[in-house]
């Protein structure tokens, strides 16, 4: 995703130097002019945002596999993840407005209704071999709402710049970063097959005189036997 000039690994640390390089540069820079403040809460909304984006995938990769899930079931699973992140974001909305409790007996048994839904209702489509992420989907859903909750006591303008950032960083990986990513994996391919295919014209050209010089060895000794008689 980035150019191969940040891959440069130093022969004598064996560390990418161009990457640190280039990383602490704008660390320092960004340290120095932003408050702490203001760097805090923007990484406590990436982290948040994250952990909330691995609960959602944890539950529609125990739930959806493609191929196997039927299409109901992938209706109930959509539909029981919007109540479940709708719900939750209405919580997190209505703790940051109101100082009252009534509009907590709609989103709660929303939430509960989304996550029994899920539960009852959707078969799991993946079983974990060894080990899983147990009490699912209570424990994914509870963590959904969790991340949420805390990201409604950030402020507004955390939220701004992240969206700005993650934009940016969208806009470079629709724009540059697939397209780097694809050729590398193209590059990668055809060389593994141009290997494999010198590998095997080695292999049969020794092969090849393996034979050649067995059969020589042979005409040889058929040679001196005749010779001798």
């Amino acid at each position: 995703m980035i150019p191969q000039w940040f891959a440069k690994v130093d022969s004598r640390t064996g560390t990418p130097i161009n990457a640190t390089i280039v990383m602490l540069v704008a660390t320092a820079v960004v340290a120095f002019f932003t408050k702490l403040e203001i760097l805090a809460n923007l990484l406590s909304v990436s982290t948040l945002f994250i952990f909330m984006l691995v609960a959602a995938a944890l539950l529609v990769r125990r739930y959806y596999v493609s191929g196997v899930t039927t299409m109901a079931n992938r209706v109930k699973l959509i539909v029981c993840l919007c109540l479940i992140i709708g719900s939750s974001v209405g919580i997190a909305a209505y703790w940051g407005k109101s100082d009252r409790w009534i509009g907590y007996t709609i989103t709660l048994p929303i939430w509960l209704i989304g996550t029994v839904g899920l539960w009852i209702l959707v078969p799991h489509a993946r079983n974990p071999k060894l080990w899983g992420v147990p009490l699912v989907p209570w424990l994914p859903s509870t963590s959904i709402a969790i991340n949420i909750f805390l990201l409604g006591s950030i402020d507004k303008a955390s939220f701004k710049r992240f969206g700005i950032w993650s934009a940016l960083i969208l806009l470079y990986y629709l724009f540059f970063g697939l397209h780097l990513s694809y050729d590398k994996a193209k590059g990668s391919g055809e060389k593994r097959v141009d290997d494999g295919v010198q590998l095997k014209v080695v292999e049969e050209g020794a092969d090849t005189s393996a034979v050649a010089s067995g059969s020589a060895g042979m005409n040889v000794g058929n040679a001196s036997k005749n010779g001798g008689s």
